[in-house]
């Protein structure tokens, strides 16, 4: 690539002003990654890539339109400028789209103190091909697995420049490694199957692919003879690998771009209480070494610590400059986006109170009813906050775990078992989401 991002989003937001927009914004990102997957002991693929994406997103008046290709030379820029252009033009008014005012702008930031980017070199290939070797192996070595579906090892680098007619332009880079297998275990059908992987921004970081394949493999043999539970009402424990689901459902319903088109259960709710008094919801942007970590939203604006929930009561809305004018509210530094389509509210890493309650204590508390460790299907209604979706885990009796279960559904109203929960204290802290196991009392199974 012979132009710097620098350079390229200059470009675009040049050819933008030539075709006729009164604002721009421009998003580049160059990224390069490795990608080994191995079966059976033998390399089954390997894939290198290296791309150069671009985004473009112009406003004519109250009118925008948004363009993406991976062309970067000059003729196509002032081509994909045109065009967007032209189609802004026919687009229908929004009176709320916008650059951010000047003064909005975040400034005085250092990217480099949230350690984003690995210093460490680039794995060679045969790096990546032992360490999904290793993971495949130890899950091979668990007693009951007959067979790895894949396993997996990969690298990833982006440098990303973002730039806006108002002035506004930023540049930095990200860094992430991987390694995952998924073990399977009996066969015909009683298999039965499970996984376990890590992903972290410093490769110095990954737990090692031996405790990922044995962590995988007994996962998948702990499933084996698996059967339905029994229907009826009770209390369900959401396992720490999915229950950052039930306060993504929450984070969905508090996010502006819902309230604003009135799809949402907790419209209108401000100030109420929608989790247990003890808890509070709390996003941090500027954590070390965090995926979802930044220090400047994609409209430019700061980022912030802020109380999503604070004592159980909903604080505010997660808003970008759209939402947050359609609303009448101030904006939360919480624009994301990709490189096509305009600027939507998205958050940031969160974290939920944890409780001196281990996993174990919720189980023997709970005495009979249903551990999930894994969902399949969604049924969420946006307005209502009913649920609806299928599970698998292990039952437990007598506050202790009795055999594994499969093909139940779990059903309920987000709005009044949230406010009932009652966490653990097993969230994994290096995660984005950081959000224990939760215990929830009287849900609905179907099951045998």
């Amino acid at each position: 690539m012979t132009q710097t991002t620098t350079d390229l989003t200059q470009m675009l937001l040049d050819a933008a002003h030539r075709a006729g927009a009164d604002a721009a914004d421009v998003l580049v990102q160059y990224g390069r990654s490795n990608v080994v997957e191995m079966r059976g002991g033998a390399l089954e693929h390997a894939e290198r890539a290296e791309a150069v994406d671009l985004g473009l997103r112009v406003l004519v008046g109250q009118r925008q339109a948004s363009i993406s290709s991976s062309d970067i030379r000059p003729d196509t820029i002032t081509i994909l400028a045109e065009r967007a252009v032209a189609m802004a033009r026919e687009a229908p008014e929004d009176p709320y789209i916008g650059l951010a005012e000047p003064s909005q702008l975040a400034t005085g930031w250092n990217i480099d103190t949230l350690e984003l980017v690995d210093p460490a070199p680039e794995p060679a290939p045969t790096t990546l091909q032992d360490r999904a070797a290793g993971a495949e192996a130890a899950a091979l070595g668990v007693d009951g697995i007959t067979q790895c579906q894949s396993a997996t090892a990969a690298y990833e680098t982006r440098d990303i420049h973002i730039a806006m007619s108002n002035g506004f332009a930023a540049s930095y880079a990200r860094t992430d490694s991987y390694i995952g297998t998924t073990a399977i275990a009996g066969s015909g059908a009683g298999m039965e199957r499970d996984n376990d992987g890590d992903s972290r921004i410093f490769a110095a970081d990954l737990r090692s692919p031996e405790d990922i394949g044995a962590r995988a493999g007994a996962r998948a043999a702990e499933r084996l003879g698996a059967r339905k539970p029994p229907t009826g009402a009770y209390p369900v424990l959401f396992d720490e690998r999915i229950s950052s689901s039930l306060i993504g459902h929450l984070l969905s319903a508090a996010n502006g771009s819902a309230v604003a088109r009135g799809a949402s259960w907790l419209r209108g709710r401000l100030g109420d209480q929608v989790l247990p008094a003890a808890l509070s919801l709390i996003e941090d942007p500027h954590r070390v070494r965090v995926r979802s970590s930044g220090m400047f939203d994609a409209e430019g604006l700061p980022t912030r610590r802020r109380a999503i929930i604070e004592d159980g009561r909903l604080t505010g809305w997660t808003l970008d400059l759209a939402t947050a004018r359609q609303l009448g509210m101030v904006p939360t530094g919480n624009a994301k986006r990709r490189l096509s389509g305009a600027p939507t509210p998205g958050h940031w890493n969160i974290a939920l109170t944890q409780s001196e309650h281990s996993r174990a204590d919720l189980i023997a508390q709970m005495g009979t009813g249903l551990l999930v460790t894994s969902m399949i299907g969604s049924t969420i209604n946006p307005n209502t906050g009913d649920y609806s979706r299928g599970a698998a885990g292990f039952w437990v009796e007598q506050g202790q775990i009795a055999y594994p279960v499969n093909e139940c559904t779990i059903a309920g109203s987000l709005p009044d078992f949230l406010g009932r929960m009652i966490p653990a204290n097993d969230a994994r802290t290096h995660l984005s989401s950081v959000v224990p196991s939760l215990l929830v009392e009287g849900l609905t199974l179907a099951g045998a």
